[in-house]
């Protein structure tokens, strides 16, 4: 697997990461502890070291979850965690806390539960309107001076709140959702704030939560618990046209002798040296085919055939539902 660095920072990590949050919640039952453990350390046999994580993810389970199974390989891998949101002791959520307090509250457990003496990045999950960024990057800043974290970054976040949380502390990531799916990143801002700091840039739902697989159709039904059943792009009535998006990725990928998802991540790669998608799966062969495309090339030809044809496509939906998207920061 190749290798990329994360922005300026001394941190690199295999191009492609892994996204574990499907295997404890949002998609449907979670799955089985020990079938987690195996999908995430066979990630490690195919190369992967960069793996993400969240307390919310479960919530709680996901990180113990990742813990167990990285723990013979704890100096091979980058383990990254989040705090932000306000989770009481059952797991109901009472909104965002980044307070200084809480945050350190959240990585004294999120140590012990992934069984870490030290968090190699710990992002904010969400921005918190209540607390000011200055004080969150302070706080994450100590925990660094002392051990208990190595890297600082940002999940959802605006370029102006990049920009104020690094002059506090350097950011090494920012994660946001990213893909010829939703292209956000490139408009807003994001995208050349990362460069303009060296910031590296880490897209979440990278495959556009399994539609740009090419295994998503108009017929296709989401488990009960499947958060995909609220997402306005996933309607029934939108995902006919959204289809035009994959039926490009299709035409590419069997030039190319791989597939739509292949296609899809060989897309983001190209895009700049200092982004690492993080595709997530619970599904070995599912897995093989996402680090696949690290060995995928895509020419400069087939960029500029990519971006034409996509130019004439609008995706019909919103990318998140309408409460999920109050939670991001501009």
């Amino acid at each position: 697997m190749q290798k990329r660095r994360l922005g300026n920072s001394d941190l690199e990590v295999s191009a492609i990461g892994y996204g574990s949050m499907g295997l404890s919640a949002n998609y449907g039952p979670p799955v089985d502890q020990q079938e987690g453990v195996k999908i995430i350390r066979a990630a490690v046999e195919l190369g992967v070291t960069f793996f993400d994580t969240a307390e919310a993810y479960g919530p709680f389970r996901n990180e113990e979850l990742v813990g167990e199974a990285l723990a013979p390989f704890r100096e091979q891998v980058t383990i990254a965690t989040k705090f932000g949101f306000g989770l009481n002791p059952d797991g109901s959520r009472y909104g965002l806390d980044s307070r200084p307090a809480h945050i350190r509250q959240v990585t004294e457990g999120s140590l012990k539960r992934l069984g870490v003496e030290t968090i190699d990045l710990l992002y904010q999950h969400r921005v918190d309107p209540n607390v000011p960024i200055e004080d969150v990057a302070g706080t994450v800043k100590e925990l660094i001076q002392e051990g208990k974290v190595k890297h600082f970054g940002l999940s959802e976040a605006s370029a102006k709140t990049i920009r104020r949380a690094h002059a506090v502390h350097p950011l090494t990531a920012v994660q946001s959702e990213y893909s010829l799916w939703t292209r956000d990143p490139e408009q807003n801002g994001v995208l050349a704030m990362c460069e303009a700091l060296g910031i590296g840039f880490v897209p979440f739902s990278p495959l556009g939560a399994g539609f740009l697989t090419g295994k998503i159709d108009t017929t296709t039904q989401f488990d009960s618990t499947d958060f995909r059943n609220q997402v306005p792009r996933f309607a029934p009535e939108v995902r006919a046209a959204n289809l035009a998006l994959v039926d490009l990725l299709k035409r590419i990928a069997e030039r190319k002798r791989a597939t739509p998802a292949q296609i899809a991540l060989a897309w983001l790669l190209a895009q700049k040296p200092w982004i690492v998608p993080i595709p997530g799966t619970t599904k070995l062969h599912r897995l093989e085919e996402n680090v696949g495309a690290a060995d995928v090339e895509l020419t400069a030809d087939d960029l500029r055939e990519i971006e034409v044809a996509a130019a004439k496509i609008t995706v019909q939906g919103a990318r998140l539902p309408e409460s999920v998207l109050r939670l991001t920061d501009g």
